[in-house]
């Protein structure tokens, strides 16, 4: 049983919606988890860039020339009550040393410290995802708190080291950077926050839809960064220009392929009724002839019309017209038949051309239902071709058959032949009822019949210009047609 092409069509509709979907469901995904990336890469941008400011600041602190002092800093795990402790060794004028101990934290302000890293199993922190990250943090705001009392952050470095960052992740991305001081009145809910410094890409005003990135280097968050820029959709999208080409490309090439097997199955669909109709049209055409032939030849032999010689001759002239055209029906069957097999081949000769035309005219003449006249034309009248006789032959009698066919009352037949550049070049122009230009192009298809209206005495099988085209690119030719509704065709061989 045949799968009907609606649901053929629906299966492939389906396929491509679904492929389609998924790429869209996995292109998302992907956005988001590269947009991600990029918020979590300038987070980290932002908590490196001071972790260097800080080194920065020691480094500056040890090449002091007047001060000589020591920095050291216990996160208080190895004691009762943890803290966080900043010495300071300051030498006088007179060489006499002074040990200046400044308790930064307490065990009531490093709570949240032990709360988060003082457990009893090692094994749970490190077993947390982000762990080291958070240690690592906690130790760089240890390294502030007894750092910042010595000297203060420099917040031009930081922008410097933020940038040269941003450049190295190959982020190059407007922003505006704060360094911000948050805290509270004494007796007073009221919370306000100082700005200390601020710096921006040249030109750059954050606009309505710009996202702030907050990074606290302090561990009640009173001390921070903030950085402001725009969105960064064209940012992710960029970095996914590749992937989204790819996933272009191959959509386009699903579409494309499923489109071309939707064109094949609708062709194929096509060839076949018309191959149906072909079918049908062929066996009444068979049976009539035969049928007529038979009729014609039973009344002579069974009903005594033998005797009567003027009914004789015409029963007998019916037979050999039927029998003429079951055998060119055959004929033409068995031309494409041979056409079709891998080891068909032409045998050119060379021979006048009016010896070809002038038997066909005559033939033409003799089976034409209505009145006939055919003009001929040959330059030079000793005009000769090379060529397969028997098809050249075959070529002109279906195109000789078709101005008649086609030809309302009285058909009238023009048949010019000539030479034009060491080209044959012969064309057949008839007066009759012409064909629409939308179906010119597809005269010569196999199946394909011209639609004729109410011309319905016109018989066919869509097989004769088919054949035509078929034989004369054989010859390494090529056929023309020139018509317009109601003045006739012109058929142009050149080969």
């Amino acid at each position: 049983m045949k799968l009907p092409l609606k649901y053929i069509a629906l299966v492939v509709i389906l396929s491509l919606a679904a492929i389609f979907a998924y790429q869209t469901y996995w292109l998302v995904n992907l956005y988001r988890t590269q947009r991600q990336a990029v918020e979590r890469d300038i987070r980290e941008a932002m908590r490196l860039s001071d972790y260097n400011e800080i080194i920065l600041r020691v480094d500056r602190l040890d090449r002091d020339s007047t001060e000589h002092g020591e920095v050291s800093v216990n996160a208080g795990f190895d004691n009762e009550s943890p803290y966080v402790e900043s010495r300071t060794i300051v030498t006088g004028q007179e060489g006499d040393s002074t040990l200046v101990t400044l308790t930064q934290q307490t065990a009531k302000d490093t709570a949240r410290m032990e709360s988060t890293l003082h457990t009893n199993d090692m094994g749970f922190l490190f077993g947390r995802k982000n762990a080291m990250q958070e240690l690592a943090s906690y130790f760089q705001q240890g390294l502030h708190a007894g750092l910042d009392i010595i000297r203060d952050p420099d917040f031009l470095t930081y922008d410097s080291l933020l940038h040269d960052e941003l450049q190295r992740l190959e982020l190059s991305i407007p922003y505006r950077l704060m360094y911000l001081h948050r805290g509270e009145k004494v007796g007073s809910s009221y919370t306000y926050i100082d700005t200390l410094g601020i710096r921006r890409t040249a030109g750059y005003v954050p606009s309505a839809r710009a996202k702030t990135y907050e990074y606290s280097y302090d561990l009640h968050d009173k001390w921070l960064y903030l950085l402001t820029t725009e969105p960064l959709d064209s940012l992710v999208l960029r970095q996914m220009a590749g992937i989204l080409a790819t996933s272009a490309v191959i959509l386009i090439v699903l579409g494309f392929s499923f489109w071309y097997l939707i064109r094949i199955l609708l062709r194929q669909r096509t060839l076949e009724e018309m191959k149906d109709d072909f079918t049908n049209n062929m066996t009444h055409e068979l049976k009539t002839p035969i049928a007529v032939a038979y009729a014609a030849n039973d009344a002579l032999l069974n009903f005594g019309q033998d005797s009567d010689k003027a009914k004789r001759e015409r029963y007998l002239r019916i037979c050999q017209e039927q029998l003429a055209r079951l055998g060119g029906l055959v004929e033409q069957i068995l031309s494409l038949s041979m056409e079709r097999r891998h080891g068909f081949r032409l045998h050119p000769t060379t021979f006048p051309v009016s010896d070809l035309i002038a038997p066909l005219v005559e033939q033409h003449k003799l089976k034409a239902d209505k009145p006939v006249s055919i003009s001929t034309r040959i330059t030079p009248t000793d005009l000769q071709v090379t060529a397969d006789r028997t098809h050249l032959a075959n070529i002109i009698s279906n195109l000789i058959d078709n101005a008649i066919k086609y030809s309302i009352g009285r058909a009238d037949v023009e048949i010019n032949a000539h030479e034009e550049d060491g080209t044959f070049v012969l064309s057949v122009q008839d007066k009759g009822i012409g064909i629409p230009k939308d179906k010119l192009p597809h005269v010569f298809d196999k199946f394909y019949r011209v639609p004729t209206g109410n011309l319905h005495e016109v018989k066919g099988y869509g097989l004769g210009l088919y054949y035509v085209k078929t034989m004369v690119e054989r010859h390494g030719g090529t056929v023309e047609v020139e018509s317009e509704p109601g003045r006739g065709s012109r058929f142009v061989i050149s080969m």
